[in-house]
């Protein structure tokens, strides 16, 4: 992992949480998995709300000079996958991401303390 993706990782997170976006949780997969440094999951009461988390992750995204490389599942508004490169951003409505369950899916992965970003 490198600063930059810490910064990346600040921004998400600040983003999400401006959308007011729950249980917002990073993990830190650099040593787990080649595919990104952190993952990032989060919950929007609903379809609504889960599309505005989307909207602000990406403008956050793009504020603090970085780039998003796709976005995955915009149609339905219940899983949306942001990819920013060394960044994975998972946006899910409360129960498919309970149906899912990422965080033990990926439970070697660290967790990494978001609580300064947020508000």
């Amino acid at each position: 992992m490198t600063k930059k993706s810490e910064v990346l990782l600040e921004a998400i997170v600040r983003g999400a949480d401006d959308r007011l976006a729950q249980d917002i949780v990073a993990l830190d997969v650099a040593n787990v998995t080649p595919v990104a440094d952190y993952f990032v999951m989060m919950s929007g009461r609903n379809d609504r709300q889960v599309k505005a988390i989307v909207d602000a992750v990406e403008e956050a995204i793009e504020e603090a000079g970085f780039e998003v490389k796709g976005i995955e599942g915009k149609d339905g508004n219940r899983w949306i996958l942001i990819d920013a490169y060394d960044v994975i951003v998972h946006v899910f409505t409360s129960e498919e991401r309970g149906f899912y369950n990422l965080e033990k899916m990926w439970a070697e992965a660290p967790m990494v303390n978001v609580e300064a970003w947020l508000s």
